[in-house]
């Protein structure tokens, strides 16, 4: 979950990492440091906090090194502090590191290593890397001894590494993402696209179980098994200004006002709409397995996993295939029943969730068809899935999730509307719900319009200690998410439940001035949802109700109310996202809260 990049070329490397840390900053903001070279010796600079922090440390710094390693760290093993910050050193600082992920072994190294004279300075497992790398280079390669060490190594890791005896760069992986960038003379090494698109688009994945090494002459790519890879470079489609602000006051907000154009970008050329058909390129191979598939397993972590829970509503649906959602995390040590009939569907934004990765995994080990849903092409879950399906909605950097999820809904509608053409929906029932998906644009861009009265509302419940959102049918896990956006980025305490569980204990909770989030579109359950929100009412509780239009009966049990368009019942949910991801967002922009970089959280959760 930190962000690692290295450089070597004919540039001060100091600028190109310090723009490269800013691009990865959604990664983590514990602490942040630098590792160049000066008049033949090891700088490291290094400080606990932001990467603002740090850049001030450096403002009068000077140096022409051109090359270095730099670090944006999310902790995991000790406190965020200047001393447990990036870049480690051996003993006698002349080698040093950056490191993604967890050693699990790591006391048992370490122990080890002390017994043989190692002296160690912080709490941190990266530490003990750097020291089992310094140990087995006595006599080898930088190369050859980052080989040997991790070898030795139990847990996942991005790292990159450098010494003062060799002008290279060493980077490897196994379980955390690392990406090298080519441009002439000039080679990247990353832990995110986003760091290299201000240089280069021309990109590399490294495979599991790979180490890259990089001089002045180029690249090679050697496996810890044993052996040389030899692969082509690949273009990266996003542009730079795809993660930038266009100034907006935070990403969270522009991402939210880009949704209109997701939901185009998540359709296009995938929708044959006279013939009520969808083609997903990804999935050409495997459209013969699909129809055998007699049960579906939804793998997600944080907002992918509600994005699942709706899945499981429209799937059953339209296809009439069982579908189960689980935790990734959970369904990697479950004694699951999985069998050649089965698939299990992977989501994730970044491609690179550790659990979710984990039980693809299990699955394949299973020889069950894999499929993936993500955003980041190129990504591990992309290249390990059997098949999958990309978003296509460049990069999203604020941490939490708004236009990925609007991205998931999408096209979970169209796979399924694919499975279900394979098995009972007719070409008809699939049209209208093309139709209507195709109108959604227009109908979110009437939402995000509303921006300045959803700010108004959050202006009246701000100061709020606590909130409950509730849902029916497919806006029960829209209430989940609702809840989780309030508590991710404002801090609040809130909790998602079935509209209909109000009175089986969270009633006990209500009190004057309460607030209560109701997703309430006027679908089959309206009518029942009203009736617990005049629970609500006579508790004295307060109801912000998201709705269609403001009829008598809603009048009579709310105290604010966003109106959204009218949609198919099934497609709700893409709209009645939206006004809970506003109105997180402005209850925690006038909280003062730093809303793209919530604290104790990161973008992308590569660690378990």
């Amino acid at each position: 979950m930190c962000g690692i990049i290295g450089y070597i070329g004919e540039k001060k490397a100091l600028p190109i990492i310090l723009k490269s840390l800013k691009k990865m900053e959604y990664r983590g903001y514990d602490s942040a440091g630098v590792a160049l070279v000066e008049n033949d010796k090891l700088i490291i600079k290094k400080k606990s906090g932001k990467l603002d922090i740090l850049k001030k440390e450096l403002k009068d710094f000077k140096n022409n090194s051109t090359i270095g390693i730099g670090h944006i760290r999310w902790a995991t093993h000790g406190e965020p502090s200047d001393l447990n910050a990036h870049p480690h050193n051996d003993c006698n600082s002349e080698l040093t590191i950056v490191h993604n992920g967890i050693i699990e072994n790591s006391n048992e190294l370490k122990k080890s290593l002390i017994k043989k004279g190692h002296i160690f300075k912080t709490e941190t497992d990266s530490e003990v890397l750097a020291h089992l790398i310094e140990e087995y280079y006595k006599n080898n390669k930088l190369e050859e001894a980052v080989k040997i060490a991790l070898e030795k190594v139990n847990g996942a890791y991005g790292i990159v590494v450098f010494s003062l005896k060799e002008e290279k760069l060493v980077a490897a992986r196994l379980g955390s993402p690392v990406v090298l960038g080519i441009k002439n003379k000039e080679y990247f090494v990353a832990s995110d696209v986003a760091a290299l698109l201000p240089f280069t688009k021309e990109v590399l994945f490294l495979e599991e179980g790979e180490i890259a090494i990089l001089d002045r002459q180029g690249y090679k790519i050697i496996k810890l098994t044993g052996g040389e890879s030899i692969r082509e470079t690949q273009t990266v489609d996003w542009s730079l200004d795809e993660v930038e602000k266009d100034g907006y006051d935070h990403f969270m907000l522009k991402e939210i006002m880009e949704e209109a154009d997701t939901v185009r970008a998540s359709m296009r050329g995938r929708v044959i709409l006279e013939e009520g058909d969808i083609r997903f390129g990804g999935l050409i191979d495997v459209m013969d397995k699909l129809k055998e598939i007699d049960r579906i397993i939804i793998v997600a972590c944080g907002t992918a996993h509600y994005a699942g829970r709706i899945a499981e509503y429209v799937i059953e649906s339209l296809v009439n295939l069982p579908v189960e959602v689980q935790y990734a995390s959970e369904f990697r040590y479950r004694e699951e029943p999985l069998d050649k009939k089965s698939l299990v569907l992977a989501i994730s934004q970044s491609g690179e969730t550790a659990d979710t990765l984990a039980a693809i995994r299990k699955a394949k080990e299973n020889n069950v068809l894999t499929f993936g849903i993500v955003n980041v092409v190129g990504s591990t879950i992309a290249r390990e899935t059997d098949a999958g399906i990309y978003n296509h909605i460049g990069p999203e950097i604020s941490v939490a999730s708004t236009k990925a999820f609007v991205s998931q809904l999408v096209i979970i509608y169209l796979l399924a509307i694919l499975l279900g053409r394979q098995r009972k929906l007719s070409r008809q029932q699939a049209i209208e719900i093309l139709d209507e998906l195709n109108k959604l644009p227009e109908k979110i861009e009437t939402i995000t319009a509303q921006a300045s009265k959803i700010d108004e509302i959050a202006k009246k419940y701000y100061e709020a200690n606590n909130f409950i959102y509730i849902g029916r049918k497919l806006n029960y896990p829209i209430a989940l998410e609702g809840a989780l956006k309030l508590k991710e980025i404002s801090y609040i305490h809130a909790e998602g439940y079935p509209a209909g569980e109000l009175k089986h204990g969270p009633l006990a909770l209500i009190e004057e001035g309460y607030p209560v989030v109701a997703i309430i579109p006027q679908d089959k359950v309206y009518k029942k949802t009203i009736n617990n929100l005049e629970e609500v009412k006579a508790r004295l509780g307060k109801v912000i109700a998201i709705t269609n239009e403001e009829d008598d009966l809603i009048k009579k049990v709310t105290d604010d109310v966003i109106i959204i368009p009218k949609t198919l019942e099934i497609l709700n949910p893409i709209l009645t996202v939206i006004p809970i991801q506003l109105l997180a967002y402005f209850i925690a922009k006038r909280r003062g809260c730093p809303i793209d970089q919530p604290r104790n959280l990161a973008k992308s959760v590569t660690v378990e």
